[in-house]
């Protein structure tokens, strides 16, 4: 899996292999899913603090399109675990919309017996 980081901010710039380590450990399983992913981090209103640090992660997926997650948090450690964690939950959720379902429902099961 390739992973882009991209930031104009010089405190961002030190969690460049912090990003990228994060994102192939959460996406490990999904690796083959995704072959690219785009992380961008900026800090929405400069140095006057406040919840206003962005992580924007842009998939692209074989087959499904790309996926755009963005979250926003106090700290950009914080803002990547909560884009990386929807961003993880939104491709499972992508791959299961096409599999068989484990469980007949229950009234199936009981006119089968």
């Amino acid at each position: 899996m390739q992973v882009l980081f991209r930031t104009r901010h010089p405190q961002a710039q030190a969690l460049r292999e912090l990003a990228e380590r994060r994102v192939r450990f959460v996406l490990r399983r999904l690796s083959w899913l995704v072959p690219r992913a785009d992380v961008q981090l900026s800090d929405l209103n400069g140095p006057r603090g406040g919840v206003d640090k962005r992580c924007q992660i842009e998939l692209r997926t074989d087959g499904q399109g790309p996926v755009v997650v963005t979250s926003v948090a106090q700290d950009w450690r914080t803002a990547l675990d909560l884009a990386l964690a929807r961003a993880a939950r939104f491709l499972l959720r992508l791959r299961n919309r096409g599999a068989a379902p484990r469980r007949l429902p229950r009234a199936a099961a009981e006119a089968s017996l």
